[in-house]
């Protein structure tokens, strides 16, 4: 059978809130068989959980958002996006504020993060979220659709009415029956025009950017010492952001998903739609040579 993962030891790291600009602690602990991905606030009264569900996700804006009980934890799809890359079923998260810490800007250390603690393979059966049938979400002309495919497929496109963007690759697709997360998503930075920081900061949002986290977008080229990290970096990292938003279903998805400059409040609307059209079945998958998602290979073979 394909088992149930976990992490091996509990693990932590500090970074900055990239819209607080705080300090961040952010705690990830081994979690028993079909508990989930639970998020929680520890810096109150009392513990705050909130399961990273669809229906827990409140605000949308410039980030995926919990929210519970007056208490939300933001920035929830670098991390999300890697624990589905790496197909972690089970953990249990604590943060001891608002925000995850941004790190540098992708899901890069967090797949560090969450390979150094180690993961596991647990006593139960691993289940997928199989697309029954295509289900499709618009705003004007941006897009957020998936359907049913043998495998899990992803492609984006972003259109943005800048010179410097429209230097670089504007869509993408992956198979990740073909290729891995980590090596073709995981490493991509989120991004901005450096002229709007300033505004941003006026109301309170991106307090902690700066070039050490994002890709800053000047008039005429890339601010950061480097460049791209790859020429469809914009893009990469929007399909980075559909990949964490997406496993807020609950288990990693068999299907293909497309977007078309969606963000995360499209994409949330995606999957709400999904659940109340019962677009999908779980099923369980045999063997690992069966898995349509190269990204599923075991890690470790030792059982939890």
């Amino acid at each position: 059978m394909l088992a149930q993962r976990t992490i091996r030891n509990k693990t932590s790291a500090t970074g900055v809130g990239l819209h607080t600009g705080k300090k961040a602690v952010l705690t990830l602990h081994p979690a028993d068989p079909d508990t989930g991905i639970i998020f929680r606030r520890i810096d109150g009264d009392k513990v705050i959980e909130m399961p990273a569900q669809a229906n827990m996700v409140g605000n949308t804006t410039l980030a995926t958002t919990l929210e519970k009980d007056g208490y939300e934890i933001s920035t929830i799809e670098h991390l999300m996006s890697a624990l589905a890359g790496l197909g972690v079923d089970n953990c249990i998260i604590d943060c001891d504020g608002p925000e995850i810490p941004i790190m540098e800007g992708s899901s890069t250390r967090f797949v560090f993060l969450v390979q150094a603690a180690g993961i596991v393979e647990q006593n139960a059966v691993k289940k997928f979220i199989y697309v029954t049938k295509s289900v499709q979400v618009q705003r004007d002309d941006a897009v957020a659709k998936i359907k049913p495919y043998a495998g899990f497929r992803v492609s984006f496109g972003i259109e943005f009415d800048h010179p410097v963007y429209q230097k670089y690759p504007q869509t993408a697709s992956i198979d990740f029956s073909q290729t891995s997360y980590i090596r073709q998503v995981s490493r991509a930075r989120t991004f901005g025009l450096y002229k709007e920081l300033e505004m941003l900061k006026a109301n309170n949002r991106a307090l902690g950017a700066s070039l050490n986290n994002a890709i800053g977008v000047g008039e005429e080229d890339i601010l950061n010492e480097g460049g791209l990290r790859f020429a469809d970096e914009f893009v990469k990292h929007k399909m980075l952001d559909a990949i964490g938003d997406l496993y807020l279903l609950g288990h990693n998805l068999i299907g293909e998903y497309y977007g078309f400059k969606s963000g995360h409040e499209l994409n949330n609307q995606l999957l709400r739609k999904i659940e109340s059209e019962n677009a999908f079945k779980i099923i369980e998958i045999d063997e690992i040579k069966d898995a349509p998602i190269n990204y599923l290979k075991p890690i470790s073979e030792e059982v939890a």
